[in-house]
C-alpha cells in the first residue's frame, strides 16, 4: 500500500491538494491531515483535490472527501480515476462533487 499526499504552496487562495496511490482507512491520514488543515485555514477559499494518480480507493476516503465538500470550498480538477469512478456510481454521489479544469486551477496555483 502505497501513497503520496503533495501540497502545493497556495496561491490566490487555493490549496491544490494531489493523490497518489492507494487511499484506505490504514493510509489515509496524509490526506485527512491535508484536507483537515486547508479547511481549518480562513485564507484558503477553494481547496482543489488532485484526483487523478490515485489507484484505489475505499469508503474511508469517500468519507473524507465528503468531509471536504461540506466545507463548500472543494473541487475535483483533473479526470476522476476509475478507483474513485466506480465508488462513485456505486454510492450514487457523482453529481456532488464539483469539478474542475485542471489547466484552470494550475493557472491560478
Amino acid at each position: 500500500m502505497s501513497q503520496q499526499v503533495v501540497v502545493a504552496p497556495d496561491a490566490a487562495g487555493v490549496r491544490l491538494i494531489v493523490c497518489t496511490g492507494v487511499f484506505e482507512y490504514e493510509s489515509l491520514d496524509p490526506l485527512r491531515d491535508a484536507g483537515a488543515a486547508a479547511a481549518a485555514d480562513p485564507t484558503v477559499r477553494q481547496i482543489a483535490l488532485d484526483l487523478s494518480r490515485v489507484t484505489l480507493a475505499d469508503s474511508s476516503m469517500l468519507s473524507e472527501l465528503l468531509f471536504l465538500l461540506r466545507t463548500g470550498r472543494l473541487v475535483l480538477v483533473g479526470h476522476v480515476p476509475r478507483a474513485l469512478d466506480r465508488l462513485f456510481d456505486l454510492t450514487g454521489v457523482r453529481d456532488l462533487f464539483p469539478l474542475a479544469d485542471a489547466g484552470a486551477v494550475a493557472r491560478t496555483v
